[in-house]
C-alpha cells in the first residue's frame, strides 16, 4: 500500500494540521528512501522486517541525529503500520515488540518573572506599529501561554476585547477560551487602533499583522522573543515555547493547579502538563514543608 492513504486519513479523519501532515510525509518518505537504497530487493515499505528498521535507527544515529528526534521518527513509522494492520494490508507490525530509546528528559528553562517583567516593562520597543506589534504579541505569549502557531492563526472575530476572552484554535482544531487580564485587553486594544491610525488592514481577517498587513511569520516571532530577550537573560533557549513554558511555571509558582492549567494551555492530558511541574519543584518543596503538620510541630 502507498503511504498516500494514510497521509489522506491523518488529513482528512484524524484532522491533523498541515504542518504535522508534511512532517508525516517527510518522515515516511526518508524511510523509503532509505529502504530502497540499503534493501533494494524489499518491495515496498510495507513489508519490512524489524531488523531493517533496526538499520535506519542506527544510521538516523550516526548523521547525529538525537534521541528524541529519532523516537519522533519511530512514532510516525508505528502510526503507518498500525493503519496497514487496521486495513488488512499486514498481519502484524513490524513494530510491535519495539520499546522506544531511552533519553534524559529535557525540561526547558523557564525565564524567571524578573525576566519577563524587564521585557514587557521595558522601553526599547520602536515607537510606531511594529514596536506595539512587537510588545503585544510577547505579552500574550505569557498572558495566556499561547502557542506560536495559535498566536499567528488568531482571528479578530475570536478576540472579544469587551467581555474579555479569547477563542484560540489549538491542536487538532480543538477550540479553547482563554480569558484577558484587564493588562493584555488593553495591550491588544492599542494594537488594533494603531492598525486604525496607521491603515493597516490584513486580508486574511487575523488578528495579529504585519506592518504590510501581511500573516506574521513564525520566523518573525521566534526573532522577537529572541531579541528581546537576549537583552535581559543569558539563558541558551529564548523562544516563544519557553515563553508558554515560563506562564505554566509561574502560575504553578504562585499556587494554581495543573487542571487548570491544563485547560488554559490546551493540552488533551495532565500528561503532557505535568513536565512544567519539574522546575517548580522547588517551590513545591517550600510550600509542603511549611504546609505539612508535622513539619509545623
Amino acid at each position: 500500500m502507498p503511504i498516500k492513504p494514510f497521509l489522506d486519513y491523518l488529513l482528512l479523519e484524524k484532522n491533523y494540521s498541515l504542518h504535522t501532515h508534511k512532517a508525516y510525509q517527510a518522515n515516511l518518505e526518508s524511510f523509503q528512501n532509505f529502504i530502497q537504497d540499503s534493501q533494494p530487493e524489499t518491495e515496498g515499505i510495507e513489508n519490512v522486517s524489524y531488523s531493517e528498521i533496526r538499520s535506519w535507527i542506527v544510521d538516523l544515529i550516526q548523521q547525529g541525529n538525537s534521541t528524541r528526534t529519532v523516537n519522533r521518527k519511530l512514532s510516525v513509522l508505528r502510526s503507518f503500520y498500525k493503519f496497514l494492520v487496521l486495513n488488512g494490508v499486514i498481519e502484524v507490525s513490524p513494530l510491535k515488540e519495539h520499546k522506544a530509546l531511552k533519553m534524559a528528559a529535557k525540561v526547558p528553562l523557564p525565564f524567571s518573572e524578573e525576566e519577563v517583567k524587564e521585557v514587557l516593562e521595558g522601553d526599547s520597543y520602536p515607537d510606531n506599529y511594529l514596536g506595539v506589534l512587537q510588545k503585544t504579541l510577547l505579552n500574550l505569549f505569557y498572558y495566556t501561554g499561547i502557542r506560536r502557531s495559535e498566536l499567528i492563526d488568531l482571528k479578530r472575530t475570536h478576540v472579544d476585547l469587551d467581555n474579555r476572552t479569547m477563542k484560540v484554535l489549538g491542536k487538532r482544531n480543538k477550540e479553547r477560551l482563554v480569558p484577558l487580564l484587564p493588562a493584555m485587553s488593553k495591550q491588544l486594544t492599542e494594537l488594533v487602533k494603531r492598525q486604525e491610525e496607521e491603515q493597516i488592514i490584513g486580508e486574511s481577517g487575523r488578528f495579529f499583522i504585519s506592518p504590510k498587513g501581511k500573516k506574521l511569520t513564525e520566523a518573525f516571532v521566534y526573532e522577537t522573543v529572541k531579541k528581546y530577550f537576549s537583552e535581559v537573560t543569558t539563558k541558551i533557549k529564548k523562544s516563544p515555547h519557553v515563553l508558554r513554558h515560563s506562564f505554566a511555571s509561574h502560575l504553578l509558582d504562585q499556587g494554581a493547579g495543573i487542571n487548570a492549567i491544563k485547560e488554559l494551555l490546551g493540552h488533551s492530558s495532565v500528561a503532557a502538563t505535568q513536565h512544567y511541574t519539574h522546575s517548580s519543584m522547588s517551590t513545591i518543596k517550600s510550600v509542603y514543608k511549611k504546609a505539612h503538620p508535622r513539619e509545623r510541630k
